[in-house]
């Protein structure tokens, strides 16, 4: 869908990630105060060159689009707040950044750098860097649900957490094309609460300024 168009001084950098494995770990639901929610957005840095992808894969200017095989559900409603609602569909933006990425072999690709920021952008180079490395991409589908967003005080920053279920997704090795199947398990199940952070230079764009995953979570079997 395309809602809103990133202005020249703005993306350069990754996308695309198989299971998203830990920045950060444990669980602060319990604290008022957003872990990381003081985090300063660096500048976007110059925009890439659009690529062939539609519109609607463009979002914000910016090619998040992925191949037939690697689907990403997003299984969530937008709230009412408009900068919650922003902020959780930049998210979204940031997972499927990740993975384009990965599916480009490349974590300089402009997509996760419109994206994300600081420890968002260190952690989105390193899923991609450790796929590359190991010559695998993604395949299947990675659902994300039960959603919430909490602002912070001053309103500049929210937390997105949602639950993920990797049970239908694999990884691929891009040489053989063989999927490498596992047995369901709950590992399968991820929480993850990624801190967006408002972008100094684009409006209404958000950044995934840190990200905290507690894997092997029950609560979202």
């Amino acid at each position: 869908m395309k809602r809103r168009s990133l202005p020249v001084a703005a993306a350069l950098a990754a996308t695309a990630a198989l299971l998203l494995t830990a920045c950060g770990s444990g669980d602060d639901s319990a604290n008022d105060k957003i872990a990381g929610a003081d985090h300063a957005s660096a500048s976007p840095k110059e925009s890439a060159s659009p690529s062939g992808a539609p519109a609607e894969d463009k979002p914000d200017g910016v090619d998040v689009s992925l191949p037939k095989d690697i689907n990403l559900v997003f299984d969530w409603d937008a709230p009412k707040d408009k900068n919650e609602a922003a902020a959780m569909e930049d998210a979204a933006n940031y997972i499927r950044a990740i993975y384009h990425g990965v599916d480009k072999r490349t974590a300089n690709d402009a997509a996760v750098v419109a994206y994300s920021t600081g420890d968002g952008l260190h952690y989105a180079q390193v899923q991609i860097n450790d796929r590359v490395k190991g010559g695998w991409t993604a395949t299947g589908t990675r659902r994300q649900y039960n959603v919430s967003t909490r602002s912070a005080a001053n309103g500049s920053a929210v937390e997105v957490a949602f639950c993920v279920d990797s049970s239908k997704f694999y990884g691929k090795e891009v040489k053989t094309g063989k999927v490498l199947k596992t047995t369901p398990s709950i590992t399968d199940f991820g929480y993850f609460k990624i801190i967006m952070v408002k972008a100094p230079t684009a409006d209404s764009l958000w950044q995934a300024s840190k990200v905290y995953v507690q894997e092997k979570a029950a609560k979202c079997q």
